[in-house]
């Protein structure tokens, strides 16, 4: 495991810890214990730079799923060193700013910092990642955890509409690049990334080329808001103001601009992709800009001003790609300055958008409104955030001395050299391109103009604010002063990002343009003297300043772009409509009736499986091999079947708990003759706590009544009946009469000791060779004892989950009999003392973590029944939904830790040791997995068991 590994891994760790932070130090605000994780991960990422600098690498694999091709390997170059130091420096200045934003008496705050820690981690996994599957995985908790940061002040309806809409737009947008990525790796037959781009001249001609280019665009230009994807980020401000300064000026929105930077060298030299990315980048950008001037909400501008910067962005990244086209040229070189304008103005756009963004949380935080037709005159009242928007908006709006202003001039170069380009008929429609980039950046300086003029010179409105205004705290100020600071020294000193990280991202952009040992050439200068692009921007200031002035008097500016037809309707309805088809549709066939349900289910199993029989070329059957039905095996099947017949007929709950119970151990027997004693210890305790369950759960329901009904004969339930039994019994039949194909069991019998040292396949199977399905099943366990849990202790009443426990009195009687408290209490010890046995003998012998767990219930289940639940708990003082976490933690860490030894997820290791007393003794690290497994079975059951017990 690498450092890069854990970079990733230490944001979502620390945010499990938060609410330990926040219970145990309730004085000190959670931010100050976050704010170390991305301060050390900031400063590592730096500490990268010299070794990247000079080409180095950095790739680290931890092998997860080999067998098909997904491990979760990690790499470090340019491009993911650049996105990291963002991610890592905005993320400190965001959680210092949060500190003096949010208040810890007011706000759920530990949920804040567990969703931005998650948030972190996940945007860490996504530039990092070289595997695709992993990077998608990570991709999508991007998704989920913006949606709870968007949605946090979640009693608001505006906030959970703008968090939903963010969510399913991503969400779409993601799973159509999954299956681009599916497609990439099909075609290079690998999920790396480094070998997919490695591979490019043999997949560039493949019928899933052009398909897997077009579903990868579509999931960046979603989650960039690029037009018309765009419709989410505005409703995304709802969300906390640190949120909006940190996803959607430097992170989340710069996901998708990652994507297309990463599969540049994939996709960039063919003409769609060179259209397709540059098409919609200058869209985005006009359309954001005309309607951020629009907006007379700070935060509604900046997200206007926001998406019209990525599409900026978006459309220089096109641009770039035409270096492809003449790769091997000396030429090429010529249009890599769009490549170089766009990682420029990459790291521009974070810091002045960041101050800018925490500017206008400073405004709301002391005025109490964000709507700039109430704002005005804060110039005096708060000079310092004055001067921190003032040198934001200026550089946003591309004038110097800022950073923007020569970003703004790289980006006018590359579109005049776009004109020049003779392929993919741009010679056609390229003149468009710099007319279209240069109305854009008039409208980006009238909005930037709007943004701090409107906000703080002007009459000031005392009238109209909800607060008196002073300059905010010193906390609020530092992170803003020093992104502004930024911006001028990256404005006056532009060449110490040259060569640090423009030029190693550049080489990752465009690998092939370069031969062994070259470098880019980036000198980014102030003054190129009087050049169309100069003449260019003195017309933006003189046109910008003339609409600013008419700005207020004029319709065209101000009325809204479109009156009766918007995206927003266009979604609004959409979903509406989706809403209203799916209620009906769910509803013809969800009725309410088990009945309908079970039918449901019973039809399409017999169609599916039926279908498998025909089409696998039906069923042989034959029984010369089968062995005589015995004495034994006949009286239990006739015990078996009288016992599932008659239980129709009863008329006592109690009885049909006895017939089911019946049937159970019936199957029991059948193991036991089978010679199957794994099978049929789970099968006899499975029964036994199951028929305690339905015990609990009857004794609340009312007694029966009697009721004289007319039954009739219904068709539809023979069929099914009769399909069912038809079906599975010539599956069954089938199976034992023939086989397709060599039996997987050769393999556990062979293997079983050899591979997992164990003599006992069955707890082999479990805990090694098919541990990722235990794990996942005690993990749906886990969740099931949850919801029971809460279905039954949580009282639907509460405005938030959670909020209160109803504390209910442990009502079940405990047991009168005395020969039952009597003997139970020598039972009970016998039965712990079996269950230590078999959870230490089930690697080489009958038993295991399962078995042993439900042993070790079954026993407090007695304990419960025969003195009941009080005295069980004074007796046993657990707390069974911890026992149950502490269960499942132990399973994932004893899963992960093989990741430390480099060998595959959920790798298990055995050998032979000489201990004291002991002697000779075989230790093996399954026994970890089926302890977490044994504490997991026990947690379950006796959650269900004391939730159903108490209730009322």
């Amino acid at each position: 495991m690498s450092l890069l590994h854990v970079a990733i891994m230490v944001p979502i760790l620390f945010a499990v810890l938060v609410p330990l932070f926040y219970k145990f130090m309730k004085r000190i605000h959670t931010g100050w214990f976050i704010l170390p994780v991305p301060a050390i991960l900031f400063a590592y990422f730096i500490s990268r730079i010299p070794s990247v600098q000079e080409g180095g690498e950095v790739l680290s694999t931890l092998r997860w799923i080999p067998s098909l091709g997904i491990n979760f390997t990690v790499y470090l170059d340019g491009l993911s060193l650049l996105f990291a130091l963002l991610i890592t420096g905005i993320g400190m200045l965001v959680v210092f700013y949060s500190v003096f934003y949010m208040d810890k008496n007011k706000e759920a705050i530990h949920r804040f910092y567990v969703y931005l820690l998650l948030f972190m981690g996940a945007m860490l996994g996504v530039v990092l990642s070289d595997n695709v599957m992993v990077l998608y995985g990570f991709w999508e908790l991007t998704s989920v955890s913006s949606f709870l940061l968007i949605a946090f002040w979640h009693t608001r309806d505006r906030s959970r509409y703008g968090a939903l809409k963010s969510m399913l737009i991503t969400v779409f947008g993601g799973l159509a690049m999954f299956t681009g990525f599916l497609m990439l790796s099909i075609m290079a037959n690998s999920m790396s990334v480094r070998e997919i781009i490695g591979s490019v001249g043999e997949i560039t001609d493949h019928v899933l080329f052009i398909p897997a280019m077009f579903l990868i665009l579509l999931g960046a230009f979603t989650k960039s808001a690029q037009f018309p994807f765009h419709i989410w980020l505005p409703d995304a401000m709802e969300a906390p103001t640190p949120v909006s300064a940190y996803l959607h000026s430097a992170t989340m929105v710069k996901a998708g601009l990652y994507l297309v930077a990463r599969f540049s060298p994939v996709f960039a030299g063919h003409a769609e992709w060179f259209w397709l990315v540059t098409a919609v980048g200058l869209t985005t950008l006009i359309y954001g800009s005309i309607r951020a001037i629009k907006q007379t909400d700070l935060k509604a501008l900046l997200a206007f001003s926001t998406i019209s910067q990525l599409g900026l962005i978006m459309s220089l990244l096109g641009l770039g790609s035409a270096a492809a086209f003449y790769s091997g040229n000396p030429e090429s070189l010529v249009y890599t300055k769009a490549t170089t304008a766009a990682i420029f103005h990459l790291i521009n756009h974070a810091t002045f958008k960041g101050a800018l963004f925490m500017v206008v949380g400073i405004v709301d935080h002391e005025t109490g409104t964000r709507d700039i037709r109430k704002l005005g005159g804060l110039m005096s009242l708060m000079p310092i955030t004055f001067t921190v928007a003032a040198i934001g908006a200026f550089s946003m709006a591309g004038l110097p001395p800022f950073n923007g202003f020569l970003s703004k001039e790289m980006f006018f170069t590359a579109v005049l050299q776009a004109t020049e380009m003779d392929f993919w008929n741009v010679q056609t429609w390229g003149v468009l391109i710099p007319v279209v980039a240069w109305v854009a950046s008039v409208f980006t300086f009238l909005y930037s103009m709007i943004l701090v003029f409107k906000t703080f010179s002007g009459k000031f409105q005392p009238s109209k604010l909800d607060k008196k205004p002073h300059e905010a705290p010193l906390g609020m100020l530092i992170p803003p002063v020093i992104l502004a600071t930024l911006a001028v020294v990256f404005g006056f000193f532009p060449n110490l990002l040259s060569y640090s990280l423009i030029e190693p991202a550049m080489a990752a952009i465009s690998p092939d343009l370069l031969a062994p040992g070259e470098k880019f050439q980036v000198k980014i200068e102030f003054w190129h003297g009087w050049t169309t692009e100069i003449f260019m921007t003195i017309g933006i200031i003189i046109l910008g300043t003339i609409l600013y002035k008419v700005y207020g008097k004029s319709r065209v500016l101000n009325r809204p772009l479109f009156n009766k037809i918007s995206f927003n309707r266009v979604y609004d309805r959409g979903l509406a409509s989706l809403e209203r088809s799916g209620n009906k549709v769910t509803g013809s066939y969800m009725t309410g009736s088990i009945r309908h349900y079970v039918i449901y289910i019973f039809a399409f199993m017999i169609a599916l499986l039926g279908y498998a029989m025909v089409y696998s070329g039906g069923i042989k059957i034959d029984t010369s091999s089968y062995a005589p039905i015995s004495f034994y095996e006949a009286v239990v099947l006739i015990v078996l079947v009288a016992s599932v017949l008659a239980l129709p007929f009863v008329r006592t709950r109690l009885v049909a708990i006895i017939l089911t119970g019946m049937s159970g151990y019936m199957v029991t027997l059948f193991f036991v003759i089978f010679r199957a004693p794994d099978l049929a210890l789970t099968q006899m305790i499975v029964e036994t706590v199951s028929v305690m369950l339905f015990l609990l759960c009857f004794y609340h329901l009312p007694k029966l009544k009697k009721e004289i009904v007319s039954l009739k004969f219904k068709w539809t339930n023979a069929l099914i009946a009769i399909g069912v039994g038809v079906v599975m019994t010539l599956i069954s039949l089938g199976a034992t009469s023939g086989r397709m194909f060599e039996p997987i069991s050769d393999f556990f019998i062979k293997g079983s000791k050899e591979l997992a040292g164990g003599k006992n396949i069955v707890n082999v199977i479990l805990v090694d060779f098919r541990g990722f399905d235990t794990m996942l099943e005690i993990t749906v366990l886990c969740i099931a004892a949850l919801g029971i849990y809460a279905m039954i202790k949580i009282d639907p009443g509460d405005a938030i989950l959670g909020q209160r426990e109803m504390r209910l009195d442990i009502i079940l009687p405990s047991s009168n009999d005395v020969i039952l408290r009597t003997i139970s209490k020598v039972v009970i010890f016998i039965i712990l003392t079996f269950a230590l046995y078999l959870f230490l003998a089930g690697h080489n012998s009958t038993g295991g973590g399962f078995i042993g767990g439900l042993m070790t219930a079954s026993a407090l289940v007695l304990l419960s029944m025969a003195f009941g639940m009080n005295v069980s708990q004074k007796i046993v003082p657990v707390n069974y939904r911890v026992m149950t976490a502490v269960g499942l933690l132990i399973a994932y860490l004893t899963a992960m830790g093989s990741f430390l030894f480099d060998a595959p997820f959920l790798s298990h290791a055995f050998g032979h040791f000489t201990l004291p007393l002991l002697g000779d003794t075989e230790l093996a690290t399954a026994v970890l997995f089926d302890l977490g497994v044994y504490l997991a079975v026990v947690g379950v059951t006796m959650t269900i068991i004391y939730s159903i017990g108490r209730d009322e």
